[in-house]
């Protein structure tokens, strides 16, 4: 049963966190699906990914673009990289029986966005209320600190 991560972003943005979330994905040796809600964005992404972090690779593809990489952007449900882990971003919904279908699910969503941040309550309900686990990460003085927890009963 995998557990699922909310990531609360109020000091840096989606641009900052997920490529050091990405990267040590990749060290665990994990395969990461990230779906976005906008393609544009997720080009965007694509487009950043190549140039950060410096000091470092991260191999990824775009839905649309070559072949499955360890990283792989989309706004579809597919997974064809076989990914084990499910990054969603931008607003991007999966059910919680398709969480379920992954080892780790990881939710972000930005803290000045007041409907994200509604999005993401009623997203924690229905993690919780499908039996998952689930954890809420908010940014602080520069890291993340846990700042709830539920076991998904």
């Amino acid at each position: 049963m995998p557990e699922v991560r909310f990531y609360h972003l109020t000091q840096s943005p989606l641009e900052q966190t997920l490529p050091v979330l990405l990267a040590t994905s990749l060290s665990r040796g994990w395969r990461v699906l990230v779906q976005g809600g906008d393609a544009a964005r997720l080009r965007f992404l694509d487009t950043h990914l190549w140039t950060t972090p410096d000091d470092s690779f991260l191999p990824h593809g775009l839905e649309g673009q070559g072949a499955a990489q360890p990283i792989w952007l989309t706004t579809s449900e597919e997974n064809p990289n076989n990914a084990g882990v499910l990054m969603l971003i931008d607003g991007a919904k999966a059910a919680p029986e398709r969480m379920a279908r992954f080892d780790l699910v990881a939710l972000f969503f930005d803290g000045g966005d007041t409907a994200a941040v509604a999005r993401a309550r009623e997203d924690w309900k229905a993690v919780v209320e499908a039996g998952l686990p689930a954890v809420y990460w908010a940014q602080e003085g520069g890291s993340w600190a846990q700042k709830a927890k539920s076991d998904g009963q």
